[in-house]
């Protein structure tokens, strides 16, 4: 009677560390989107308020519960903390969770959720800095190229097909882009991020995420054109929704793509 209570024990306890570790990590990020764009060093010193730059104890740090514990100011001057340290640790958290749940201890659970932690951080500082960081894309491309030799999605010359196309192809609308209207309308990062999401996901991947990012890139994108005032002149930042695209595969991608060959082509 008490079998499947105590089978389920291990996995419920897997799924709290997941959790946890998830959350853990996301803190981590924090200071990698907040210091890296500054040139300063991610592991010296140690957490300090941005505002007056006070030490934070380690009970101040602990991802999630000292937010809502300090209600979201700082405990010695009293200011506000971004609502985006709880938002990056909760992301973080739950993208290890539902990971593990999918993946178990599979060696793909640790590809994915590096894949996943990537996109995040390179999304928050391309949301700050409307740029990507060339220390995290191309690690980034060789880090997928590399993991293609470890899982059995995704081949080897799988990935440098995901890097050709997901580089060339943004490397080209660039080119176009600029031949047209004489200015730049994607940077060299969103170049770089597509081809690390190549190398992650494989030519499927790239024409995924390049479908997702588009069709909610306009969706997002025009309202906030609109109120900018400044139309299409407006600049963007299209990490972020790469990134969704991206993500979106991760979990997505699969199915429809089997929905697509099976109902539509009937394949």
């Amino acid at each position: 009677m008490n079998e499947p209570l105590v089978a389920s024990i291990p996995l419920i306890g897997g799924q709290i560390a997941s959790f946890v570790a998830g959350a853990i990590l996301g803190s981590f990020y924090n200071v990698v989107i907040h210091r890296l764009p500054l040139g300063q060093s991610i592991v010296r010193p140690g957490s300090r308020c941005p505002s007056c730059g006070n030490a934070l104890a380690a009970y101040d740090n602990i991802p999630l519960l000292s937010f809502l514990i300090l209600g979201g100011k700082c405990r010695h001057c009293g200011s506000a903390i971004s609502n985006r340290y709880p938002l990056v640790e909760a992301i973080s958290a739950i993208l290890a969770l539902v990971l593990f749940r999918r993946y178990g201890l599979h060696p793909q659970l640790p590809i994915e959720f590096i894949f996943c932690s990537l996109l995040l951080i390179i999304t928050m500082i391309d949301l700050d800095t409307m740029e990507i960081p060339n220390v995290l894309s191309i690690p980034g491309i060789a880090l997928g190229f590399g993991f293609s030799f470890l899982t059995p999605r995704l081949s080897w010359s799988g990935s440098l097909l995901g890097i050709a196309l997901g580089g060339g192809v943004f490397y080209l609308i660039a080119v176009l882009f600029y031949l047209v209207r004489r200015k730049e309308g994607l940077g060299g990062g969103d170049i770089k991020l597509l081809a690390m999401i190549g190398a992650f996901l494989g030519w499927k991947g790239v024409i995924f995420t390049i479908l997702v990012s588009s069709v909610s890139g306009i969706i997002i994108a025009i309202p906030l054109m609109w109120r900018s005032g400044n139309g299409l002149g407006s600049a963007l930042p299209f990490g972020p929704f790469l990134a969704l695209g991206a993500v979106s595969y991760v979990f997505w991608g699969q199915l429809f793509f089997h929905w697509y060959f099976s109902t539509l082509l009937g394949m």
